[in-house]
């Protein structure tokens, strides 16, 4: 039995790319020229970068700094802003944008108090989990 492997390789168009690393399609056109990174065309004539480099320059990317000071675990950590906290008696619901991610927590109310949840208050999202679910987009008919 033969076995064949098919490497599939992603392009991106540029609006893509910046999307997905929450920049601007200038910041990725400037990393182009500046980074030599390598393009292609596709069929309409768009630039296109591989899915591959863009990973590479999502992976340098730093997130903003914890302002907690605090080790822990934990690998997965948001630091962004309040938007809304939604408290109702025992439970609360706190919104915070992290970068282009929104992060949703449910929590105690008393918790909401003593950590002095508000909006515009600067928070950290701390996740630890065991099951992580990976999606990818439909195929393309």
């Amino acid at each position: 039995m033969c076995v064949t492997s098919i490497v599939f390789m992603p392009h991106l168009r540029v609006s893509e790319a910046a999307a997905l690393l929450g920049v601007s399609d200038d910041t990725v056109r400037r990393w182009i020229d500046a980074e030599s990174i390598p393009t292609l065309k596709d069929s309409a004539g768009r630039l296109l970068v591989d899915g591959v480099d863009v990973a590479a320059f999502a992976s340098r990317a730093a997130a903003p700094e914890d302002p907690t000071g605090v080790g822990r675990s934990a690998r997965n950590r948001f630091t962004g802003i309040v938007t809304r906290v939604i408290a109702d008696g025992v439970m609360a619901q706190v919104d915070l944008q992290c970068g282009p991610h929104r992060v949703v927590s449910l929590m105690s109310a008393e918790a909401v108090r003593e950590l002095g949840l508000e909006p515009g208050s600067v928070a950290t999202a701390v996740v630890k989990a065991t099951t992580v679910i990976v999606e990818t987009p439909a195929a393309k008919a």
